[in-house]
């Protein structure tokens, strides 16, 4: 049976769930511009973070992947419900995908590091990536629909089988396989680009978001049972594959100082590239979650569906916001003093550590309190241009 829903009507759950990991994505990068500890280790290292940090950082690990699907499935019901060609779509996703990967190499490069310098790291982080799987998915789309579900299952389930495949054994196409798969740095045109976030998988995960879409076309109790089903398997699966520890992880868990950081263990599932246990492990939750608001009456004001309408405004303004931020904190701490090295990209966006102070930045309460408060104040704007792109419809609204 086919949803009664209006073909340009919005799904407060996928908004809402969108909206979540928005709120939790400020967290992640507030610790990245703030957090005293953030250059000397990694959150994830067990032999020196806290279980507090720990967890900081790995309940922002959802935001990607919730991003990457409902990414897809956003793709499918506005081709669905707008009754659009697939040539139309393809269009949509190419023109899309282009203007992520600009914005990517222009905006945010600036938002990162507050300079133009050829000296620093060309970041390709999260922008990059979605730019780059919409022009995948701008053919992709072409495919029929069992082909493309089952090709985006199968390399989800068998990326990490190509973990062991280097990238210097292609010598100076190394770059491709950088892109690809293995994260890490190459030249082009004389600059430094750091890989963050591969091809394989997040264009597996968008597909399978947009394969995923078609549950929607149900009406809403028989959606949500697939939901539970899909979310539970994916969840049973990645405690059962993590726990054999022989497959899904290039990071195998084992026992540790004490019964929490052995846990921390189990958890700490590799993101860069993102492996299969680290997708069933925010996957299979994020549909979960995404089920039980189907379930809520979620208004156009609630927070999560408003942020979750503008990612694109909010994801940009919050890093402009974060980074102003932590120059005032850090004016007001060091004095005049500062514009010898705030002008530098900070050390955890690929700065020189040695410019900074030894103890440049704040404890992890802080870090939450800034959090809160940037959150906050976003709303408001968020909102208002919420209700802009809902009134209007300038073609360049949906750029924004």
């Amino acid at each position: 049976m086919y949803s009664r829903t209006k073909p340009d009507s919005r799904l407060p759950s996928i908004d809402a769930l969108r909206g979540a990991v928005m709120v939790l994505m400020a967290l992640d990068h507030v610790r990245d511009f703030n957090y005293v500890g953030v250059v000397l280790f990694s959150p994830t290292d067990l032999t020196r973070t806290t279980p507090e940090l720990f967890l900081t950082r790995w309940v922002t690990h959802f935001c990607l992947p919730v991003f990457m699907f409902t990414a897809g499935m956003s793709a499918f019901l506005w081709s669905h419900r707008g009754n659009h060609t697939r040539g139309q779509l393809s269009w949509f996703l190419w023109t899309r995908g282009i203007w992520c990967i600009f914005l990517e190499l222009t905006v945010m490069q600036f938002a990162y590091n507050f300079n133009f310098s050829s000296r620093f790291l060309v970041l390709l982080l999260i922008l990059w990536i979605f730019g780059a799987c919409m022009l995948a998915m701008a053919a992709l789309i072409y495919l029929p629909a069992r082909w493309l579900t089952s090709l985006s299952v199968v390399v989800i389930a068998l990326h990490n089988c190509l973990d062991r495949v280097n990238a210097s054994r292609f010598g100076s196409a190394a770059w491709a396989w950088n892109l690809l798969h293995q994260p890490g740095v190459f030249t082009f045109a004389g600059r430094q680009v750091l890989v963050s976030y591969t091809l394989l998988p997040w264009i597996a995960v968008m597909a399978a978001g947009f394969c995923f879409g078609r549950v929607f076309t149900l009406e809403a109790a028989a959606r949500q049972r697939i939901m539970l089903r899909i979310g539970l398997s994916l969840t049973t699966a990645f405690a059962v594959i993590r726990a054999i520890n022989l497959y899904g992880d290039p990071a195998p868990w084992s026992v540790q100082k004490s019964p929490a950081f052995t846990v921390l263990s189990f958890l700490n599932c590799t993101k860069y590239p993102a492996s299969l246990d680290f997708l069933l492990m925010t996957l299979g939750p994020a549909i979960l979650v995404l089920a039980c608001l189907e379930r809520c009456s979620l208004s156009a004001a609630n927070p999560l569906v408003v942020l979750g309408r503008v990612p694109l405004f909010y994801f940009v303004l919050h890093f402009y916001v974060i980074h102003t931020l932590a120059m005032l904190m850090a004016w007001i701490r060091y004095g005049r003093s500062v514009f010898s090295f705030i002008f530098n990209p900070l050390p955890s966006m690929g700065g020189p550590q040695q410019l900074f102070p030894a103890n440049f930045g704040y404890s992890l309460w802080i870090v939450y309190l800034l959090w809160a408060l940037i959150v906050v104040s976003l709303y408001p704007l968020c909102r208002s241009f919420a209700r802009v792109k809902a009134t209007r419809r300038a073609w360049w609204l949906s750029y924004l």
